[in-house]
């Protein structure tokens, strides 16, 4: 039986966005030190503001402020704090509502234990020393025990200087990735410069990467079929935008490629011709890099464009 394999992931990518009037104006607002609510249709203030009326779908400008002080809705303890959260020390999750506001805003806690934490505390805003015009420049809440603050918001037209007009906010995933004893048995095989599929028992096609069961039929999969090396572009892109820490130059081609034998196109990237002659039916082989365990790219073979008869099933 085939070793079941295991390896830690992460997918991260940075997700950049521009901002409206109404999440310009609060962002902005909090390297101010402000924190800015949005009115609703029927009267109530939205911390942290939105663009439209979550009830009526109207489109919401009118921008009051609130007061940086506020009471603990509910929350929750967190031990062990990940990479990149807001504190490096054992916290509390909380949502707050902030005086003058109707809703509350999730954030940090600063706090020496769970039994410091309680629905209904009084917290207030703990700003940052350096700030940009993000979430973090609320570096956490901390406890309050000072005389209540208004509880009136306080119209705010959201005119700043140097307002900011977009965000960029980095995504990231950490996990452990299992394949399963089909992906597992694809993946060893890879090693040897093999490409192995499995065939579906019943409509008798061969799938790669194999999934262990048919996505047509619904029946599991055993049979291993080795497949290519050799296949056919299907259909393909050109890739113009540079992928942070990808050490390929742009333009390059990534495309669909059905191996021979398999009845399911792979992805991969095509190299050694011009981006701009890569074509759906040309014929392609893997190149694989030292001690790689996948192919690099893939090129061309050099043989007769496959005719589109024979992949059209695949595109």
């Amino acid at each position: 039986m085939t070793e079941i394999l295991s390896a830690p992931l992460v997918v991260e990518f940075p997700f950049t966005r521009s901002l409206g009037p109404v999440q310009s104006a609060f962002l902005t607002g909090l390297r101010e030190r402000t924190v800015l609510g949005v009115r609703t249709d029927d009267g109530r203030v939205l911390v942290p503001p939105v663009e439209y009326d979550p009830v009526t779908a109207n489109e919401l400008r009118s921008l009051l402020r609130v007061a940086p002080t506020g009471t603990v809705t509910t929350w929750a303890w967190n031990p062990a704090p990940r990479r990149d959260q807001p504190l490096g020390t054992p916290f509390a999750w909380v949502l707050v509502r902030l005086d003058g506001a109707d809703t509350a805003l999730l954030h940090a806690l600063d706090a020496p234990g769970p039994d410091a934490v309680h629905t209904g505390m009084r917290v207030r805003i703990r700003w940052a020393a350096t700030r940009t015009g993000a979430i973090t420049d609320i570096a956490c809440f901390e406890p309050y025990d000072g005389e209540p603050g208004t509880t009136e918001p306080v119209p705010h037209g959201g005119e700043f200087t140097d307002p900011v007009t977009g965000i960029t906010v980095p995504a990231r995933l950490d996990y452990v990735h299992t394949p399963g004893r089909a992906q597992s048995a694809h993946l060893k095989a890879l090693e040897d410069h093999r490409t192995v599929g499995e065939r579906c028992p019943a409509c008798r096609k061969v799938y790669v990467p194999p999934r262990g069961a048919c996505p047509t039929c619904g029946i599991a999969t055993a049979e291993q079929v080795e497949v290519g090396p050799r296949g056919t572009v299907t259909t393909f892109c050109i890739v113009n935008i540079k992928a942070k820490n990808l050490d390929i130059d742009v333009p390059y081609v990534y495309a669909h490629i059905a191996l021979d034998g398999a009845d399911l196109a792979l992805h991969g990237r095509i190299a050694g011709i011009p981006y701009d002659q890569v074509r759906m039916g040309l014929r392609v082989e893997p190149v694989w890099a030292e001690g790689a365990r996948h192919p690099d790219h893939y090129r061309p073979t050099g043989e007769p464009d496959a005719g589109y008869d024979t992949y059209k099933e695949l595109v």
